[in-house]
């Protein structure tokens, strides 16, 4: 019987079979499309297995594999083959389990891969020696747009932000009433149940002192800018980050000068720069000090099945595509708890929390 596994655990496979078949892999534009002037030639690829570390050296029409037990080679038209089969059967599959397609785990066992997903500690996927074989490796990370992506910024509870709640001062039973309510869209509709009731929910504090620190490293505002940011996706709907962004130039949250946001585009920029830093390793638990992580790019599968590379050293476009294709989250209520008035040293806040996911096209 064969096995199964996520679309996300076969993207991940397919990314590294289709690579090693095409040898090449083309630069993306800040709209996520194929930059048909810029591409990589790949020379090997390195990938942490079940027995240790793997190098994959492609060698004219073979792949050549070596590692701790193991040296063999392979055609390169078998990657191409497997790449094929496991692309047909994630784009066919109705369910997110999707059943191994004939063929392949005969062709994952002649590789000796048992895992779909590279173990890392790292948080890197591979690693790519481009153009040469003896090249600086650079560490990437897959996002597939045909799988479940991992989301750039999902720190749980971590991620979560304070507001005060002021004005009225709420009775236990006003708490009780507005804590609740229960409703699709439950988290806006308390919110605005605490202003009817005249209530005002005003920015505080990020919940997490690492993941504060981490929001002062990008600006010693930007805690708020995010805080009004998530206020407005509950209860505006909008999602899309550079949506968002603009809606920050109206409502100037910092009260900065016109001149900054019309002419230095401020709050696009710092927008920006925390998303590239999430790109690149940024996580709301660790503490973030600049310093670039084993992550330098990310390799994107588009809908269909074309990979992509973006990379740190072509920052503005990596940084462009970010802001195009991104978009906040709502994280599960109960998992991440927020979106309810909780008492804390006499006084009541109400938390939201910070997720933001490329968006699947």
């Amino acid at each position: 019987m064969a096995f199964e596994a996520t679309k996300k655990e076969w993207s991940e496979l397919y990314t590294f079979f289709r690579l090693l078949a095409t040898g090449v892999v083309h630069m993306g534009t800040p709209q996520g499309k194929k930059d048909d002037e810029k591409k990589l030639s790949i020379a090997m690829i390195q990938r942490e297995e079940h027995n240790g570390t793997r190098r994959y050296y492609l060698e004219g029409e073979e792949v050549h594999v070596v590692g701790e037990e193991m040296d063999a080679r392979f055609p390169r038209e078998d990657f191409a083959t497997v790449a094929d089969l496991i692309l047909d059967a994630i784009k066919t599959s109705p369910d997110d389990e999707v059943a191994s397609p004939d063929g392949v785990e005969e062709f994952l066992d002649a590789v000796s891969i048992f895992d779909l997903e590279a173990k890392t500690e790292d948080r890197t996927d591979f690693s790519i020696a481009f153009w040469h074989a003896d090249a600086p490796l650079t560490g990437l990370v897959v996002r597939s747009r045909i799988g479940r992506m991992n989301p750039l910024l999902d720190g749980g509870r971590t991620a979560n932000l304070k507001f005060e709640q002021t004005g009225i001062k709420f009775a236990t039973p006003t708490v009780s009433k507005v804590n609740a309510l229960e409703s699709a869209n439950e988290v806006a509709d308390r919110m605005m149940l605490i202003d009817r009731l005249g209530g005002v929910l005003k920015y505080a504090d990020v919940a997490d002192k690492v993941f504060r620190s981490n929001l002062l490293m990008i600006d010693l505002h930007f805690p708020r800018l995010l805080a009004e940011m998530l206020r407005v996706m509950q209860l505006d709907g909008i999602t899309r980050v550079s949506e968002l962004t603009e809606a920050m130039n109206s409502i100037n949250p910092l009260k900065i000068k016109d001149e900054l946001i019309t002419k230095h585009h401020y709050y696009e920029f710092k927008m920006k720069q925390f998303l590239l830093a999430l790109a690149l390793g940024m996580r709301p638990a660790k503490i973030y000090n600049g310093t670039d992580s084993a992550v330098e790019g990310m390799l994107l599968v588009s809908g269909n099945g074309e990979v992509l590379c973006y990379h740190k050293s072509d920052k503005a476009v990596f940084e462009d595509f970010l802001y195009l294709n991104t978009r906040f989250e709502k994280g599960a209520v109960e998992k991440d708890k927020y979106g309810f008035l909780e008492r804390e040293n006499g006084v009541y806040y109400f938390k939201l929390n910070a997720k933001i996911g490329l968006v699947k096209r």
